[in-house]
This record gives C-alpha cells, sequence and structure tokens, in this order.
C-alpha cells in the first residue's frame, strides 16, 4: 500500500458539489493507493502507521519543533482512495495503471485502513470510493510524505 500523506490545517473532499469528507486541522490528509500484493495486514500496518506517525505540531507551535502524532493531540484523518499513486509514467507519455488493484480489490483495502484507524480511536473522514472528487486542503508548511507498508 502507499500513502501520500500531507498535513493540513483543513481539507474537504466533494462529490457533485457535496461535501462527504471534511477534517478541520491540525490534521491529515491521506490519499491511499491499492496495488495487488496487499492485505488486510497491510492495511492495519498502514492505519497504525499513520495514527502515529509524527508530522504534528502541538498548537501550531512551530518554535520549540516537537512534532506529535494524531494519536498524542486526536486529530483528525481525511482518508481518500487514489488509485493513481500506482501510475507508471516512466515509458512514453500516458501512465499505465497495472500496478493498481482493481476496485472489488482496493475498495475493502481501504475501508480496512479506514477501520482499523476508527478502532485505534481516530477520528477519520473519508471521500467517495470512485467517485470523482475534488479535493481542496490547506496544507501546512507545506508537509508531504510517501508512506509505504
Amino acid at each position: 500500500m502507499r500513502a501520500v500523506v500531507q498535513r493540513v490545517t483543513e481539507a474537504r473532499v466533494t462529490v457533485a458539489g457535496e461535501t462527504v469528507g471534511a477534517i478541520e486541522g491540525p490534521g491529515l490528509c491521506v490519499l491511499v493507493g491499492v496495488t495487488h500484493e496487499d492485505t488486510p495486514a497491510k492495511a492495519a500496518q498502514l492505519a497504525r502507521k499513520l495514527w502515529t506517525l509524527r508530522l504534528l505540531e502541538p498548537d501550531g507551535a512551530r518554535a520549540d519543533g516537537v512534532e506529535q502524532s494524531c494519536s498524542d493531540l486526536g486529530a483528525p484523518l481525511l482518508v481518500i482512495s487514489q488509485f493513481t499513486l500506482y501510475g507508471d509514467a516512466r515509458k512514453g507519455r500516458r501512465p499505465t495503471w497495472n500496478a493498481a488493484a482493481p476496485g472489488p480489490v482496493a475498495e475493502p483495502l481501504v475501508d480496512e485502513v479506514v477501520a482499523q484507524l476508527r478502532a485505534l480511536g481516530a477520528k477519520v473522514e473519508t471521500g467517495r470510493f470512485g467517485a470523482d472528487m475534488r479535493v481542496a486542503l490547506v496544507n501546512d508548511g507545506p508537509f508531504t510524505v510517501l508512506v509505504e507498508v
């Protein structure tokens, strides 16, 4: 599994003009991609990593440099499926999506990441799998990290 994690002060996802998920920060906006070899165990591993990853600063205090996790602060996460994280554009001008798992495989695994985060105590909002989504966020920093499990 692959995730692009952005530290945000706010983020929301809309589908057909309707907000389907939104968070107020500090928090994390997480784009999740699934490949063919991924399993529920990897989804649980990614959830634990996201919950404990030290990317946030308490009360926005940048002076002390202390970074904390969502679990430390009770910070929210917006989790959005994104098959394009497994796009391959090394050849030609059109990416291939061969490494991305198909919807029937990917959707339950993205759902499992969300379920595992919630089981850990996280406040999680989501996008809508397979929908044409619009994501709006304010990246705090900017601060973006790639996580693979």
